[in-house]
């Protein structure tokens, strides 16, 4: 299936799923290795170092710093990446509600890291943004 790049269709078909367990944002230096044991969800370089997102018992067991206990919600729509205003309509939703969120925008679908203690919340504003635009197609 081809993705999708309508805004309208994109909302209408978010499908926000919660994935299990507490992730963590961390980092290390620029040069180093990445620790054996861990296999992060998320890498990223910067110039200051390379950050990893990984679950925060992971983190813990490493013995690494972290930041933003989070939970993931994976919006299961498959959102093209030139898709314009998907994410803009989303995180401002969330942020009218007061609730963070560091977006990633992946080949297949968009993913979103909230605060863990918000996540139900998020997940509920979601799931109504979807419904308006669900009533809005049947008339």
């Amino acid at each position: 299936m081809p993705a999708e790049r309508d805004l309208t269709a994109l909302l209408k078909n978010l499908k926000p799923q919660l994935q299990p367990g507490i992730f963590v944002f961390c980092t290390i230096a620029p040069n180093a290795s990445l620790p054996a044991a861990l296999n992060p969800l998320l890498t990223f370089r910067e110039q200051e170092g390379t950050t990893l997102v990984i679950p925060l018992e992971d983190a813990e067991a490493a013995g690494l710093n972290h930041a933003f206990p989070s939970r993931l919600i994976t919006l299961s729509v498959h959102s093209a990446l030139d898709a314009v205003g998907f994410l803009a309509a989303i995180t401002a939703r969330l942020a009218e509600a007061g609730i963070s969120v560091n977006a990633v925008s992946a080949f297949h679908h968009d993913h979103l890291f909230v605060p863990h203690d918000r996540a139900d919340e998020a997940m509920a504003l979601l799931q109504d943004m979807s419904r308006p635009n669900e009533a809005k197609a049947g008339s």
